[in-house]
């Protein structure tokens, strides 16, 4: 076992070895029968990923600090969605969030907000996006939703064609349905074609509503970044949303050899990042950042 990924024992044989462990019987178990059973039956069916060999994923071992800070959330177990709920803790999130937006570039009036996924963070963005485009259009979202724009069938949020698969659950959670993608083709670098893009737009002129374009930096089939210093450009034509997907790749855009790939990132409206794929730090940890703090007020 010292240098296997995991156990490799079937899902038969896995839920057999774990099924103990959700036996609420009414009798309870001890604590220290409950530690030993963990043990025994279920971290050697937990992914080794600290091992060399691990490489197929982006998971990755707590580095020392993240695991004291996973062991202070865990033992105090706060809340953090306002002062009164946690003092310190909000106030930790929000400095945390501002130093993040110094740190990446993002300009002084950007903000962030943490949030349980990224998954999330693309969802919660695209209804930003949505928001942005009723206010413009002169109701509140908020209170209207779809109804408020007059053919919400025209609504569009533009991506490339190797966009993740959580801006599928985005534009499904927000009532738009799949019909609401449109998808642009990549170029020899599996990029976002910037001149694919101006084509589709000037195509969608008039016959769609698009509200949101999203740019990925940093695919997860292959890292390619999409060029979003000029997608940002477009998008400023248009009058457009601009997400940057930056769930993956990120955190690379601090990597001075690499950063001229991400030129740009500070225009767009949102940007979303997972910090767990590359900082070793607790799963699932995820950040939207905003670039003017004031696009997330309802």
């Amino acid at each position: 076992m010292a240098d296997r990924l995991f156990s490799g024992a079937s899902p038969e044989k896995v839920e057999e070895a774990l099924a103990p462990l959700v036996d609420f019987q009414e009798d309870g178990m001890h604590i220290a029968d409950l530690i030993w059973m963990v043990e025994d039956d279920l971290i050697p069916h937990l992914m080794r990923y600290e091992l060399p060999s691990c490489q197929g994923l982006f998971n990755s071992p707590l580095e020392e600090g993240a695991a004291y800070g996973a062991e202070v959330a865990l033992e105090w177990n706060q809340g953090v969605t306002n002062w009164q709920v946690s003092p310190g803790g909000a106030m930790l999130e929000e400095l945390c969030c501002k130093a993040l937006c110094r740190l990446f570039g993002f300009g002084p009036d950007a903000d962030g907000t943490v949030l349980y996924s990224g998954t999330y963070a693309n969802q919660q963005a695209l209804y930003m996006a949505l928001h942005h485009r009723a206010r413009e259009a002169g109701f509140d979202f908020s209170e209207t939703g779809l109804a408020g724009f007059e053919d919400p069938s025209k609504l569009a949020v533009v991506v490339s064609a190797d966009a993740h698969f959580s801006l599928k659950h985005a534009v499904r959670f927000l009532g738009l349905g799949e019909a609401a993608l449109v998808t642009v083709e990549v170029d020899k670098k599996l990029r976002m074609d910037a001149d694919a893009l101006r084509r589709t737009l000037a195509d969608l002129r008039g016959r769609r509503d698009v509200f949101c374009v999203v740019a990925t930096v940093g695919t997860t089939s292959t890292g390619a970044v999409d060029p979003v210093g000029e997608i940002a450009d477009l998008c400023r034509e248009e009058g457009t949303w601009l997400h940057a997907d930056g769930a993956y790749g990120l955190a690379y855009s601090l990597i001075p050899e690499i950063a001229p790939l991400f030129r740009g990132l500070e225009k767009a409206d949102t940007v979303s990042w997972d910090p767990h794929k590359q900082m070793a730090v607790p799963i699932p940890s995820s950040i939207l950042f905003a670039r003017d703090r004031e696009l997330f007020q309802p």
